[in-house]
């Protein structure tokens, strides 16, 4: 059984990139600062809100309840 080597495309450019590439997901540096300027800047955003409750009852500043778990 071989194993075949992810092709997929730059986030930032849609250049071709392997997983073996040294900076996979993208195809350059370049194209990984330009990304992470995205991110800094705001330009990546979660489009809906979090409704999961286990995630909201720590964000008001109080610790969340730890399970009760006999480990």
């Amino acid at each position: 059984m071989s194993l075949k080597s992810k092709i997929l495309r730059c986030p930032t450019c849609r250049n071709i990139v392997t997983e073996k590439d040294e900076n996979f997901p993208f195809c350059s540096d370049r194209c990984r600062v330009i990304d992470l300027g995205k991110w800094a800047s705001g330009g990546y955003r979660i489009s809906s809100p979090v409704l999961d409750p286990e995630v909201l009852e720590g964000l008001n500043g109080e610790p969340r309840p730890q399970d009760d778990h006999d480990d």
